[in-house]
């Protein structure tokens, strides 16, 4: 936790000196089968599949990009925007899982790139900044649908294949998440592909290396990806005749590769030699400071987690597993393996079994007032002329908005931190838990000069009361209203309030 000590003004004017510098398998000969390839064509292909099935599908994410425009978890902007744009333009905030190199830079990388190029072609408009990293991620997961289409394709027949892909499109687990920033997705989207080249019996463009390849990419972005992967690695291993030649030449080789340029990509970024995978896995299963964001029964996902992700899709997926023939148990299995291993984590979330979602099929929450809320406050940077003299304070469970990824101005911004006990000590509170013990008392302790007040409040409808007098012997008068989804365990509510510091002049009608 961090603390001012002498004043609010210290965080804000500190804001500048930038806070975080520092087996082969049987052909098929038939006349059928070869006739149908020579109907079909290349001419007309994309990807392997007809341009028009391509075409739909990307028009279809794309359109799923921009109508999802709720914000789910903290870690789509904090774990890859906010990281991208601090590479880039040189300011913002990185998290203390950034200062204690608990993340790899790989898959900011990607975002930084964007970023990058559109500084150089000086279009790098906070709208350009918002939403083409979302457009990357959503042609990804376009990829990834087609390629689950392809693959069902050659394991069943096209009728098959299409009922799949019709499930892929119709999961709303799937449509909520796929065009989000998210290392899950990304790990969901890689886990996808690397099936396609997977050795299935049946499966035409199986390749070692290519599907490995992808698994390691995967880990490198986000450890824990390999653990469904591990039962299918095992099955391949055990099935593979030769075994010592899979493991010398396919996996170490693609190993030692995807490990190096994890290292070399840290390296750069963090300016020393540092093993992100290794920290990663310490500290979020060895020494489970995950637990401290929250922690759930053993049961959870079983109970609630798996069937809320399915949906609609439970009961089918059931009764597939009834159905289903005996080679595709290897799903199976892997579906109950990821659930099972992440079950012995007391930290659970959703979206850490999305990626299993395709081998079967849902969820939904609606919440958009923390990324409205960000638009106002990009509204005050290019629409104030005194903009040089604001500031904003977030008082909310931390992390509750985007950042300057979403913003793209050096604004002074301030918000609850809330890092876990790194130092050992028993009576540890953050930030946050220390406001929210007593908000009036903090806030009266925090601003004891009037100079150091912030221009701008924003807060969940639920405090509103009790700092009401605060709000008054400072004449902060409400300036906007925006609608979220009441979850009172997070100390928020049906509503984000916005409040600007009036001393004089009427107040802005918003």
């Amino acid at each position: 936790m961090e603390r001012d000590g002498g004043g609010g003004s210290l965080f804000f004017r500190g804001l500048q000196n930038r806070s975080h510098e520092k087996m082969k398998l049987r052909t098929r000969k038939s006349t059928l089968y070869l006739s149908q390839q020579k109907r079909t064509g290349r001419g007309g292909d994309l990807l392997g599949e007809n341009i028009y099935l391509v075409l739909f599908t990307i028009a279809l994410r794309i359109c799923n990009c921009f109508l999802v425009q709720t914000s789910f978890v903290p870690d789509e902007y904090w774990q890859s925007l906010e990281v991208a744009h601090h590479m880039v333009f040189n300011y913002g905030y990185l998290t203390w899982e950034w200062t204690e190199r608990l993340r790899g830079y790989t898959y900011p990388l990607i975002f930084a790139s964007i970023y990058k190029i559109l500084h150089l072609l000086g279009k790098d408009s906070v709208q350009l900044l918002i939403w083409i990293p979302r457009l990357a991620q959503a042609l990804l997961s376009a990829i990834a649908d087609l390629r689950l289409y392809s693959l069902m394709k050659q394991l069943e027949n096209q009728q098959v294949a299409r009922w799949v892909f019709f499930c892929q499109l119709c999961s709303w687990f799937t449509w909520y998440c796929c065009t989000r920033t998210l290392t899950n997705t990304m790990e969901t989207v890689l886990t996808i592909i690397a099936l396609f080249y997977y050795p299935l019996e049946g499966s035409k463009f199986m390749n070692s290396v290519k599907y490995s390849s992808l698994v390691a990419l995967a880990f490198i972005i986000r450890p824990t990806a390999v653990i469904p992967w591990i039962p299918l690695l095992f099955r391949h291993f055990w099935q593979e005749q030769r075994k010592l030649d899979l493991i010398l030449h396919q996996f170490l080789p693609v190993g030692f590769v995807t490990l190096s340029f994890s290292l070399i990509i840290d390296r750069i970024f963090f300016g020393q030699w540092t093993l992100v995978q290794y920290n990663f896995l310490k500290f979020n299963v060895l020494q489970n400071v995950g637990s401290f964001y929250g922690s759930h029964p053993w049961h959870w996902y079983f109970s609630q987690g798996f069937p809320a992700v399915l949906g609609t899709h439970l009961p089918f997926f059931i009764h597939g597993c009834l159905l289903a023939p005996k080679r595709y148990r290897i799903f199976l299995v892997t579906v109950l393996w990821t659930l099972l291993v992440y079950s012995m984590l007391s930290h659970k979330e959703f979206r850490f079994i999305y990626p299993v979602l395709p081998f079967c099929m849902v969820f939904c929450v609606h919440q958009r007032g923390t990324l409205d809320v960000m638009t106002n406050i990009r509204e005050l940077c290019y629409n104030n002329t005194d903009i040089s003299s604001a500031s904003v304070l977030m008082m909310m469970p931390c992390h509750s908005t985007p950042y300057y990824s979403h913003v793209h101005h050096p604004l002074p911004m301030r918000f609850l931190q809330c890092p876990p006990d790194l130092t050992g000590k028993g009576d540890y509170l953050v930030e946050a838990d220390i406001f929210y013990l007593n908000p009036l008392k903090w806030l009266y302790r925090e601003f004891q000069n009037d100079s150091t007040l912030p221009t701008h409040l924003i807060i969940f409808s639920t405090l509103e009361e009790e700092i009401n007098p605060f709000l008054i012997s400072n004449k902060y008068e409400r300036t906007a209203v925006f609608f979220h989804t009441h979850f009172p365990e997070r100390r928020t509510g049906s509503h984000i309030y916005v409040y600007e510091r009036k001393l004089k002049g009427k107040l802005n009608q918003t």
